[in-house]
């Protein structure tokens, strides 16, 4: 493996130049899920320049290449991926990747063919998108999974109509009640309807990020992960404010103690107009890290 531990960040231009993309793409008309996922990449690992961001979507294009050209039914089409993808290159996801920061990174996914439910997802759907093929993303609780068909689904037509495969498990198609099973052992609940829902590019590419995030709060010396994981999802349209919050209390935690302050209290600001007692608490925060500077 190219990395035993996580890539090295990028120079502070080279990070600045990705954020702009990112936030460019993230807010033009129809963003594009692999580009995003790959600037997203380029962020986490210095060593992804022009040129590999280049060859990562060659990847994909040669992939879909490889697909063969016969549009047959939600079905086959989903068959001949899981053929080509789980089976001929053996992408596939183990326990174990949630481990490792590579297994949310595309690039890292591309050349491992081993990741995370989402990012096994984005494979699948950018191979299928790149041959014409309905597909969406489809983000059941704690697992990501692909449909194929019509995004009405089986409401408005035959079972055939829609297929769910689950790109982790090397492109399964899921039968019966395999989504509920998903959910339920994601996270002890029912399956909604609502689940199935095709999942917006972005929603997907926030949950990328959450993921890093996540991986990054269990590892106090990856904090600088976990600080451009929220800085990412902040430019993304549409994120909740509490990420504002979470990256002043990161801030503090690595030691910058007056920027940290100084975001508490900007977010105090913005809290206080809906729930004063919650504002209070986040002022307090911000005097105990000025404090620290004494």
């Amino acid at each position: 493996m190219r990395h035993s531990h996580p890539p090295h960040p990028p120079s502070p231009e080279r990070s600045a130049e990705v954020r702009r993309r990112f936030a460019e793409e993230a807010r033009s008309e129809r963003p594009d899920l692999s580009a995003l996922c790959l600037l997203v990449g380029a962020e986490a690992d210095g060593a992804l320049d022009e040129a590999a961001l280049d060859a990562a979507q060659m990847e994909l294009d040669r992939l879909a290449g490889e697909l063969p050209f016969r549009p047959g039914s939600p079905r086959a089409r989903a068959v001949a991926l899981r053929d080509l993808l789980g089976g001929r290159y053996g992408f596939h996801g183990v326990a174990a990747d949630y481990q490792r920061l590579e297994s949310s990174l595309l690039h890292e996914v591309l050349r491992r063919r081993r990741g995370l439910p989402i990012m096994l997802s984005v494979v699948w759907l950018e191979v299928a998108r790149r041959t014409g093929a309905p597909v969406y993303g489809v983000a059941l609780p704690g697992h990501f999974v692909v449909g194929f068909g019509s995004e009405l689904g089986p409401a408005f037509g035959s079972e055939e109509e829609r297929v769910l495969a689950d790109p982790f498990d090397g492109g399964r198609i899921l039968q019966g009640n395999d989504a509920e099973t998903l959910v339920a052992g994601a996270t002890g609940a029912g399956l909604r309807p609502s689940m199935l829902e095709p999942a917006d590019p972005l929603d997907g590419v926030a949950r990328v990020l959450n993921n890093i995030r996540a991986w990054a709060a269990g590892r106090p010396e990856q904090s600088a992960v976990g600080l451009w994981a929220i800085d990412l999802a902040l430019l993304l349209p549409a994120h909740p404010a509490r990420l504002r919050y979470e990256r002043a209390r990161l801030l503090v935690q690595r030691g910058e103690f007056a920027a940290g302050a100084g975001e508490l209290e900007a977010y105090a600001e913005v809290v206080g107009v809906v729930d004063e007692e919650a504002a209070e608490r986040v002022r307090g925060e911000a005097r105990a890290a000025r404090a620290m500077l004494n």
